[in-house]
């Protein structure tokens, strides 16, 4: 059975001296954006790291992250899951489960839209990117005496935020159901843990709420990650500009999610549960518990 309830996540993570998704056609400089200094994570970097986990799981799943034809990867399914047909095949995927799909074959070419959609991610504060040289490991060419040297950017640090969706009325035509949302949740905070890769280690989960609500409803929050805000720990007074380029901790920072609360209460009727999962490093402040009360779930 398909899930029936709507969605909406939330979920933060944080990236030490590390390059959360560097651009291929700028020398792979972190996505970023020059008018408000923050650094940007694409939808597509967001599903990799969820379909990388799924593999590691030894889930199926359409897109494996191998460089090989739609035609190969076709052939494989075919063999793993013993079928032919292409809904068939897609329908033992669970990530076109969720993130749809466009089927390649021509006779059977079709497209599935997903019922789970992700924003760009944004930092939470400004970042400065930095360009580090190196030496690399190897000369670039026979008899010379000094080696060549390479150039990485990184980031010294980042809160990031993204936002996505869940919806009941797309997954009546994918077959996503309630446990894989379940999968889905835990892939984005183990699949953060597990990005250990020489760019990417220095990436960990913060914090991932996901509100469900009550069967039939239609409407959403909307944008979650721009209705939280960093404020200076202890004091919990606003940035400045220098002094968000200077945030390298969450000790630095709390995360002021009033605003957020405030939206809850607003739907709170339509409401079924909301569940948490938090870092304890991550401090919070704001009415979470006052507006939701008993509609809180604490997962660990």
């Amino acid at each position: 059975m398909t899930f029936q309830q709507r969605r909406e996540y939330l979920f933060i993570y944080s990236v030490k001296d590390a390059n959360p998704n560097g651009d291929p056609l700028n020398a792979n400089h972190p996505r970023y954006d020059e008018e408000t200094g923050q650094v940007l994570v694409s939808d597509v970097r967001i599903k990799r790291t969820v379909r990388d986990q799924w593999v590691r799981e030894g889930k199926n799943v359409f897109v494996d992250g191998e460089a090989k034809t739609s035609t190969k990867r076709i052939e494989e399914l075919q063999n793993i899951l013993k079928v032919k047909d292409g809904k068939a095949i897609c329908g033992g995927c669970i990530d076109t489960r969720l993130f749809g799909v466009t089927y390649p074959v021509d006779k059977q070419s079709f497209s599935w839209t997903g019922p789970v959609q992700f924003k760009w991610g944004r930092s939470l504060h400004r970042v400065k990117p930095e360009l580090i040289q190196g030496t690399a490991a190897f000369a670039t060419k026979e008899g010379s005496e000094q080696r060549s040297f390479r150039n990485e950017y990184l980031v010294p640090f980042a809160l990031i935020a993204v936002y996505g969706i869940a919806n009941q009325n797309a997954a009546s035509i994918t077959g996503a159901t309630e446990l894989d949302l379940q999968d889905l949740k835990s892939a984005l905070w183990d699949g953060t843990v597990n990005l250990i890769t020489r760019s990417k280690v220095g990436h960990m989960p913060c914090l991932l709420i996901e509100i469900v609500y009550q069967a039939g409803f239609q409407g959403a929050i909307g944008a979650l990650d721009e209705k939280i805000r960093l404020v200076k720990a202890g004091s919990q007074e606003d940035f400045s500009r220098e002094e968000e380029f200077a945030i390298r901790s969450l000790r630095d920072c709390l995360l002021d999610v009033s605003p957020l609360a405030r939206r809850l209460q607003a739907l709170q009727e339509h409401i079924a549960v909301v569940n948490i999962r938090k870092d304890a490093e991550l401090s919070i402040t704001g009415e979470l518990q006052q507006v939701l009360g008993d509609k809180i779930n604490i997962e660990g």
